[in-house]
């Protein structure tokens, strides 16, 4: 019994040395994330409560009979097949499912199918302290800001304060209240659907309350931050803009966090009374922690096994062996060098272009922080008619993990602009342009303006508009041409009086033959 406890902590403490090196920037990303994000700060909880609910159910596991462990070693294999894709992709998210799914392996291998879902339940919960895909958490964030400045709103005029919505800006007279990413209401609604989680599980009931019980915690968290946000304008009313900043912010946002919270409780209290058989039964007496193991049919003790650690087999030993040399092609996937050709500095990109003159602009240094291109250029064009155009291009000269071209989609709700429609849409050819050009059509509006945007994503030789075969891509010249070099382009007109979208679509379609010509110096094919 102790030569396998050792075994077993051996082998174990290998395995969490090789992960630990693999997974080294995957575990130092999110890492960074539970501690410097709010939206995520509880997933530094998780690891240990999913711990927590394994130590309860060893005693089951012991007595699960050990069977397809040998499952294990090709669920690994598909995690280290993922662990490639990732690393070449540059995709955070594939390396952190990539980890999850070999740690499902490794028990798998060491307890067998059986004894995997047993603990189903702990395995699958670690994946809520992984942060969400930056295009996701984008996308969503956006859309929550929306219903959230909407749901502000309505409770201001319900409270009598005029209050009217541009997008995600509230114009309460003479102060406007933007609704930013961090007011979005995510940081309620992913730690809370986390608590739910474990409370369905904790929740010894039928599984339909569980699902109405985790389902709520959405439009839970939703309406009450739709409700802190015109609680906050009903503030700034009385005392002024300072009770929306520093430590009165951060006290809101906690006790809103607090009562949706209470109403989770309140709701798993009334879902628990339901078909009550014994209405005598206190509200706690349906929570547990513990693992039913240890009782039998009428409550008498069973007998539970002495050893509580699970001896290493063939198939965990096996699994072991397996990390090794992935461990070791690690090294060269992580330091591999990418050979992009030489290329001109946008400091270098003509402000004259036939018809247009342009006046270069410098982005803040929060947005270049946020963006981590290697080059920019940003610049109004004006043309002989008096009409402007704007201009961005963002360069990355290797898009690794973290780093890469970032959709415009997730910009362009902000500042009070609404997206009306996204669409894809075809440049035709030009003397200039040889081959038609993909892009992406955004109308956005605010108020009475509306605004007319194309962007696309120039990959080596490839002009694309789908952001997903921008991953697709990159894997491919990752591997085939040691290249993941490339660039977003972006530019946009107002719609002016008297003007209808054909026209501004000329106009930008005017713009684009004569600026894609130039862009082959700075983004190379």
């Amino acid at each position: 019994m102790m030569t396998s406890t050792r075994n077993l902590i051996f082998s174990s403490v290998l395995v969490i040395a090789l992960l630990s090196y693999m997974y080294s920037d995957s575990l130092r990303f999110v890492f960074s994330y539970w501690l410097g994000s709010d939206d995520y700060s509880h997933g530094m909880f998780v690891p240990l409560i999913s711990g927590f609910l394994v130590w309860q159910s060893r005693h089951r596991l012991m007595q699960v009979p050990r069977e397809r462990a040998w499952w294990g070693v090709g669920v690994i294999f598909v995690g280290l097949m993922l662990y490639v894709i990732g690393e070449l992709a540059t995709l955070y998210v594939v390396l952190h499912l990539s980890l999850w799914t070999v740690i499902v392996g490794l028990v798998i291998a060491l307890v067998g199918v059986r004894g995997a879902k047993a603990i189903a339940f702990p395995l699958g919960y670690l994946l809520t302290a992984v942060p969400l895909p930056v295009f996701f958490y984008a996308n969503l964030s956006s859309q929550l800001q929306l219903w959230s400045s909407s749901l502000g709103v309505g409770c201001l005029q319900l409270l009598g304060v005029m209050a009217f919505r541009e997008g995600n800006v509230i114009d309460l007279g003479q102060v406007q209240l933007q609704v930013v990413e961090a007011c979005s209401g995510i940081r309620y609604l992913l730690p809370l659907t986390s608590l739910a989680l474990l409370c369905a599980y904790l929740f010894k009931d039928k599984m339909w309350k569980r699902v109405v019980l985790v389902v709520s915690a959405i439009p839970i968290s939703i309406l009450i931050n739709g409700f802190r946000i015109g609680m906050i304008g009903v503030l700034i009313e009385l005392y002024g803009k300072g009770a929306a900043e520093g430590f009165y912010h951060l006290f809101e946002g906690w006790v809103i966090f607090m009562v949706s919270l209470a109403f989770l409780i309140t709701e798993m209290g009334l879902l628990g009374r339901i078909g009550m058989t014994a209405p005598n039964r206190p509200f706690f007496a349906q929570l547990s922690w513990r693992d039913q193991y240890g009782e039998g049919a009428q409550g008498s003790a069973v007998s539970l096994p002495r050893r509580i650690l699970p001896s290493p087999g063939p198939a965990y030993l096996c699994s072991v062996a397996l990390l090794a040399p992935f461990t070791l092609l690690s090294t060269s996937l992580i330091d591999r060098e990418e050979t992009p050709p030489s290329r001109a500095a946008f400091i270098d990109f003509p402000m004259e272009i036939t018809g247009w003159r342009g006046e270069r602009f410098p982005l803040e240094k929060q947005y270049i922080d946020a963006l981590r291109f290697d080059d920019y250029v940003l610049a109004d064009y004006r043309s002989n008619h008096g009409h402007q155009v704007n201009f961005y291009a963002a360069y990355y000269q290797s898009q690794r993990k973290g780093q890469s071209a970032h959709s415009p989609k997730s910009c362009l709700p902000g500042g009070g602009w609404e997206i009306t429609s996204i669409t894809h849409k075809e440049l035709p050819s030009t003397a200039k342009i040889m081959q038609p050009l993909m892009v992406n059509r955004a109308v956005i509006h605010k108020g009475d303006q509306k605004q007319i945007v194309l962007y696309w994503f120039k990959q080596r030789d490839r002009y694309l508009a789908d952001e997903y075969l921008v991953k697709v891509y990159l894997l491919w010249d990752a591997v085939s041409r040691q290249r993941t070099d490339g660039a977003l382009v972006r530019m946009a007109s107002l719609v002016g009086p008297g003007e209808t979208e054909a026209m501004v679509d000329q106009r930008l379609q005017d713009f684009a033959a004569e600026i894609g010509p130039e862009l082959s110096r700075f983004v190379p094919d």
